[in-house]
């Protein structure tokens, strides 16, 4: 995931964000493809915004993905090829996780 920015670029409030905390599961096993995969992906449906993404030496993960919209999202969530990863990572990559949706009202920044 070297090809994502730190920092995505954001309209102004409001809009959504998707925040998925993770623990991977040891060894790869395709999930670097996947993950790329995804990403890209996610760039071609309506309302994406961005992502930032980060994981530690020891597996632990943070993605946060921009939405314009609560439909945007549930689409995405829709997606066949998303919910195939989905379950790929919760069947192999992933020994625990956690998603949480907020509306984001404010953002600043240097």
């Amino acid at each position: 995931m070297s090809s994502i920015p730190r920092f995505a670029q954001t309209p102004e409030p409001p809009y959504y964000a998707v925040i998925f905390t993770s623990q991977r599961t040891e060894g790869d096993r395709g999930y670097e493809k996947m993950a790329d995969r995804m990403v890209e992906l996610a760039k071609t449906m309506p309302g994406y915004l961005g992502v930032e993404t980060v994981r530690d030496g020891a597996g632990f993960g943070l993605t946060v993905s921009y939405w314009r919209t609560e439909e945007d999202i549930r689409n995405w969530k829709r997606n066949a090829e998303h919910a195939r990863a989905q379950e790929s990572g919760k069947s192999t990559w992933y020994s625990d996780y956690a998603l949480r949706v907020a509306k984001v009202e404010r953002a600043y920044g240097k």
